[in-house]
């Protein structure tokens, strides 16, 4: 498999064949190719799971996808123990609003993703939601998982 042998088909003197081997010069790349798919399933299987860095359980939904006309919509999330998360850094709420002000370069249009926790009341989640429409920002999206329908 690794080297293939060619033989020079000589007769000898006493009537017996002798074969003169010579290895060819050819690379194998079939461990390689094997190697490649095994890292491209890997990062199949790891690239979802870099999409959202704080944990949170999201509540079902049969809405649409959000179109992803921004390149990179700020990231609000709302966990199952009240703690409010810019991306992956914890903020306080009184920050919340300053920091996202200065993160837009106050730009109203600017897209931010809430994600809250689904053990949450609708109290709290209600108060980031309105602290961001106070600050005048108006493309604020929540984010769901997509549910089966259910027969």
């Amino acid at each position: 498999m690794g080297a293939q042998l060619q033989s020079g088909g000589r007769i000898g003197q006493a009537g017996g064949r002798s074969r003169a081997y010579r290895p060819m010069a050819e690379i194998n790349v079939t461990p390689f190719v094997d190697v490649m798919l095994v890292l491209l399933v890997v990062f199949m299987v790891t690239a979802p799971l870099l999409s959202a860095g704080v944990p949170v359980d999201l509540p079902k939904s049969e809405a649409k996808a959000i179109n992803d006309e921004d390149n990179k919509p700020l990231e609000i999330t709302l966990t199952h123990d009240g703690k409010l998360f810019i991306g992956e850094t914890e903020v306080d709420r009184d920050r919340l609003v300053n920091l996202l002000t200065a993160m837009t370069n106050n730009d109203p249009e600017r897209r931010i993703f809430l994600r809250a926790d689904t053990g949450l009341s609708y109290g709290q989640v209600m108060d980031a939601l309105g602290a961001l429409n106070g600050a005048g920002f108006r493309k604020v999206a929540l984010i769901t998982e997509s549910s089966t329908k259910r027969p």
